[in-house]
């Protein structure tokens, strides 16, 4: 198995590293570092690690003055206690980014909101509440032209059925 250890750059990561506790529900603990610090998991898997600006010649790391914090990143997040992470959320920030909605995608609940070094954090439910699980796919007989159609029935046709 292969895991990604995302690191973002921050400017205070003991304010951060509690920050980033609140919102999971973790127990509070220190940082590893005040220059870095990795949020893991029950299981000890790594969420999200903590690095502060220009801590080390990182070229991506230097200083947030050289682009916006969290230009082009997702924080994505799946949790198991959705409920409670809302509720977790609306204690740490005074507005969200995106209120509770249903994401069409994947028909889970989800909710974003901005870290304090402006960081897009979007909390996702794990699983969709029962009768909202997503459809498997279908193809859409509508989308294939009637000449399509009717080769893909013939194909089928034409087939040796198989015995089990």
């Amino acid at each position: 198995m292969k895991r990604t250890w995302t690191i973002i750059g921050v400017r205070d990561v003991p304010s951060s590293f509690k920050w980033y506790q609140s919102l999971f529900g973790q127990p509070r603990t220190p940082p590893g570092h005040d220059y870095f610090g990795q949020i893991l998991d029950t299981d000890g898997t790594v969420l999200l690690c903590l690095h502060r600006w220009g801590a080390h010649e990182h070229p991506s790391l230097t200083s947030p003055d050289e682009a916006s914090p969290g230009n082009g990143l997702l924080l994505f997040f799946r949790v198991d206690d959705f409920g409670l992470a809302l509720k977790r959320a609306r204690a740490l920030v005074t507005r969200f980014e995106a209120e509770p909605h249903v994401n069409p995608n994947t028909q889970t609940r989800e909710f974003s909101l901005r870290d304090p070094d402006g960081y897009y954090v979007t909390i996702n439910a794990l699983s969709a509440p029962e009768g909202r699980r997503p459809a498997g796919r279908r193809p859409n007989k509508r989308s294939q032209p009637t000449k399509a159609r009717g080769r893909v029935r013939k194909a089928r046709e034409q087939r040796p059925r198989r015995r089990g």
